[in-house]
């Protein structure tokens, strides 16, 4: 998605004083956490790695389910049927799969999904447009250690909640717990435990974070063939563009005519190699990132330094070369809840302080079934909406605010 940046003069010479700041951001020893980070404001957070072990997308139709493969954890998806469960054994370890580390939407769990052939299903389940709840039918095996193995199936989704079991291979141990996306309303994923059994907050409000310091799974090719690879790297947050710049010297480098990639990898890691001789880390000098954020603002980006497993430290200069004006056009993720709608109820939340908004509520065919204004609503404010009247279905939730647009769909029962 290309952004165009409408800049007055004046702007455009505030920027060309903006200074260049040396930032040193950790993961600890190890890798041992993550670390969500703001290029505006920051650290924002910094929790250990191994703390979680599924992770459950919280806004969104896709309802991704992430594996935390980054801690040594490896998911198999079986061909097992679901009356089946008490069977299931090593020998059904049929397919390993794995995060995507292109798309946030796209968990290990939400592996075989095909939109275009099965627009409903969410790769663990099936979503019913009849009753708007989503009944998996899948049962995966994740290995947890050397010789240790759980028995995994998600149960449903249904009014924001996750339901989900898992045990023992032989069936011992047994657990059916919940996650209530409720929970974490602004937030992209809320996470879970085998270990402990508990749900875990792992990471701030989306419209908080830019960028995430991590271990994590890349897919690399490898002779044709694509394969997991352990990286320690960055990726972004939903809604945050990179341009990548190599070649050049920093000082030259520029984002002019260039689209901003929303590939969560696009940073990554292989802006560093280990040097063989010195067994230290080399730093690619000439490759330059452009990032936007989620507020619209262009960052100029250049790792000097990376520490290693020793540190776990990220070494860089940033710099604001370019900031979002009013009228710009950036689409927002709205949170709303509960989703799907019961009751002809709907509340939205919102990141940022709103005034004189139009909220307006379509249709799949892009008809106008609902409007009012949100006038004076603070960051974090909720706004009711009341639905009554309008038909089961599928929409689109647009808030037009001050030159911003936030966009979402939501379903009613």
């Amino acid at each position: 998605m290309k952004h165009s940046l409408l800049l007055s003069t004046a702007l455009l010479s505030a920027l060309g004083t903006a200074a260049q700041t040396s930032v040193t951001v950790s993961v600890g020893a190890t890798y041992a956490d993550q670390t969500h980070y703001s290029l505006l404001n920051g650290e924002q957070a910094r929790n250990p790695l191994a703390a979680w072990d599924l992770g459950f997308e919280i806004n969104s139709f896709t309802s991704s389910i992430l594996v935390n493969t980054a801690k040594g954890l490896k998911v198999y998806e079986t061909t097992v049927p679901l009356e089946e469960w008490d069977a299931v054994t090593e020998a059904d370890m049929d397919t390993l799969i794995s995060n995507s580390d292109e798309d946030w939407s796209a968990g290990a769990l939400t592996n075989g999904r095909q939109l275009d052939a099965e627009p409903y299903h969410l790769g663990w389940g099936e979503y019913s447009m009849d009753t708007h709840h989503t009944i998996g039918d899948k049962i995966y095996v994740v290995e947890t250690g050397a010789g240790a193995y759980l028995k995994l199936r998600i149960d449903a989704l249904i009014d924001n909640v996750y339901t989900f079991t898992y045990a023992d291979l032989d069936g011992g141990n047994e657990v059916s717990t919940e996650l209530d996306k409720r929970n974490f309303i602004g937030k992209n994923f809320g996470y879970f435990n085998f270990t402990t059994g508990e749900i875990v907050d792992q990471e701030p409000i989306a419209a908080d974070w830019d960028l995430l310091f991590t271990k994590y799974t890349a897919l690399v090719e490898s002779e044709g063939t694509i394969v997991p690879y352990s990286a320690t790297g960055v990726l972004q947050n939903k809604e945050v563009g990179v341009v990548e710049v190599d070649g050049v010297s920093p000082e030259l480098a520029t984002w002019a005519g260039e689209e901003f990639d929303l590939a969560i990898n696009t940073i990554g890691y292989n802006w560093k190699d280990i040097n063989m001789t010195t067994f230290q880390w080399d730093i690619n000098t000439e490759r330059t990132y452009f990032v936007q954020d989620r507020s619209g603002n262009i960052w100029k980006i250049v790792f000097t330094a990376f520490g290693g497993s020793s540190t776990g430290d990220f070494t860089f200069t940033q710099e604001m070369v370019g900031a979002a004006s009013v009228g710009e056009q950036a689409h927002r993720d709205l949170v709303v809840f509960p989703n799907p709608s019961t009751n002809s109820q709907l509340n939205i939340v919102l990141s940022r302080e709103v005034r004189n908004g139009q909220l307006s509520i379509m249709d799949r065919t892009g008809r106008l079934v609902k409007q009012q204004v949100v006038n004076g609503t603070g960051a974090l404010g909720t706004v009711p909406v009341d639905l009554a009247g309008v038909n089961a279905g599928l929409y689109l939730v647009r808030l037009d605010a001050e030159g911003m647009v936030y966009t979402t769909r939501v379903v009613v029962e």
